[in-house]
């Protein structure tokens, strides 16, 4: 059973959504979903995966909620950047208790709660063997956290990007409402864009695409589903 404990990559970074973070509820944090979600990240850590993860804000603030209540768009995103941090401080807690030493690192300085973001501090803590939370999205508005995701990616030379989703890859159609959308096994950045697959923001894929950075699509509650990525299995739907 070696074989199964042999990383196929060194380094990775985890996009995780906010809602993610809340379960079956549509909002707030879940402790079990996040206590599942960390054990998922220890067993990979464990065997000498460096991670790197990326959260949402989703389950406390979007930016659509912003337009409702009449505030602009980049005041309202600044405040989805603020969100991703109280997300990332609970996950970094998590795996803290779990014995997996971790650091949140934010785009926009605050430094009584994390350390600024930099690659040279990223890089150093991943060495170290840390998981680094990269938390604030990109510091700036217009910018989603799918495209903060690519971006530290691709700064911080991982092997691949990770996209968790509550579905086991791209299908040709939204799985939960059509019954007849077909799973996409393998498929090209340019196919993905061409066919409108809305997994991803545009930026985020062309950022993945010019680097040449490959992006896994999958279902992080099927148990063991992250580990069986990182010794090699096919799971999920691949995009390169």
């Amino acid at each position: 059973m070696a074989g199964e404990l042999t990383p196929r990559y060194k380094r990775i970074l985890l996009k995780l959504s906010g809602e993610a973070l809340a379960g079956d509820g549509k909002s707030g944090i879940n402790p079990e979903i996040i206590n599942r979600i960390a054990s998922e990240v220890k067993d990979i850590a464990s065997i000498g995966v460096e991670v790197a993860m990326v959260i949402g804000a989703g389950n406390i603030f979007r930016g659509a909620m912003a337009e409702a209540l009449g505030i602009s768009r980049s005041t309202g995103d600044f405040m989805g950047m603020l969100a991703t941090v109280m997300n990332s401080m609970a996950v970094e807690n998590t795996l803290e208790k779990m014995n997996m030493p971790t650091r949140v690192l934010t785009a926009i300085e605050m430094k009584h709660v994390a350390e600024p973001y930099t690659i040279q501090k990223a890089e150093d803590h991943l060495k170290k063997g840390r998981i680094v939370i990269a938390a604030g999205g990109t510091g700036h508005p217009y910018f989603t956290t799918d495209t903060a995701a690519s971006l530290r990616a691709v700064e911080l030379g991982c092997d691949v990007l990770l996209k968790a989703t509550r579905v086991d890859g791209v299908y040709t159609g939204d799985p939960e409402k059509d019954p007849s959308a077909e799973k996409i096994v393998e498929i090209s950045y340019i196919e993905m864009i061409k066919q409108q697959l809305r997994v991803m923001d545009l930026t985020a894929i062309s950022l993945c695409m010019d680097n040449n950075l490959p992006i896994i699509v999958f279902n992080l509650f099927e148990k063991g589903s992250l580990k069986r990525i990182i010794c090699g299995e096919k799971v999920g739907t691949k995009i390169s």
